[in-house]
C-alpha cells in the first residue's frame, strides 16, 4: 500500500480508469461474440462493432493498429460466409 499522498491518489484514479476501460473493452467483445454466432442483423452488429472499436481507440483503451486488425478480421469473416 502506498504511503505518499500522490501515490494514494494515483491508485484511486487507476481503479476508476480500469473500470471505465474495461467497459469499453467488454462492449466491443460482446458485440464480436454476437457477430461470430451469426443470425439476423449482422450488418447492424458490424456497424455497432466498428463504432465501439472507434470509441475505444479515441479514449486510448486500445491501439489504433489493433482496431484496424479487428475490423479487418471481422470483415474478412463476413465475406467468407457470403
Amino acid at each position: 500500500m502506498p504511503i505518499i499522498k500522490s501515490a494514494i491518489k494515483k491508485v484511486r484514479k487507476d481503479k476508476k480508469r480500469t473500470k471505465v476501460n474495461s467497459l469499453y473493452i467488454k462492449s466491443y467483445q460482446t458485440t464480436l461474440k454476437k457477430i461470430r454466432k451469426g443470425g439476423a442483423d449482422v450488418k447492424k452488429l458490424i456497424s455497432l462493432f466498428y463504432s465501439q472499436i472507434d470509441k475505444a481507440v479515441k479514449h486510448h483503451v486500445i491501439h489504433k493498429n489493433k482496431a484496424t486488425r479487428l475490423k479487418s478480421r471481422v470483415s474478412k469473416k463476413i465475406l467468407k460466409k457470403k
